[in-house]
């Protein structure tokens, strides 16, 4: 059995936000991250960046989806793992952005969809 199926007691529900962060977590503690630098920020975002080069290179060239869902599944491990070391409430902070988001009014900008603030633009 390895460790992350040791970690989650092998029962994890896949579609659970929690059991997604028990699962980083365990990575986490298996290669001490908080110990050995891994938790840094400065060196988290330039992880992410690299991540964002990688589905940028799956995109542009016309990558597989199954190489392009993988470089998404390690921007969205990193992101878990960031809320981790910061200790953040990602969930609640994801549903507290979504309610903002919902309020929005939607503006085409060079012919696609965009769905912000807006701040300095004339309405």
């Amino acid at each position: 059995m390895d460790e992350l199926s040791k970690a989650n007691g092998d029962c994890m529900n896949r579609d659970s936000y929690q059991d997604m962060l028990a699962a980083v977590q365990a990575f986490h503690d298996k290669h001490r991250f908080k110990e050995t630098g891994g938790e840094e920020m400065i060196y988290r975002v330039a992880l992410m960046a690299e991540e964002l080069g990688e589905i940028s290179s799956c995109v542009t060239k016309n990558k597989s989806k199954y190489l392009l869902s993988e470089e998404v599944a390690d921007l969205l491990i990193l992101l878990l793992g960031t809320a981790i070391a910061q200790e953040l409430d990602l969930n609640g902070a994801f549903w507290d952005k979504m309610e903002k988001l919902d309020k929005r009014t939607a503006r085409m900008i060079n012919g696609r969809i965009r769905v912000s603030e807006f701040r300095g633009m004339d309405q």
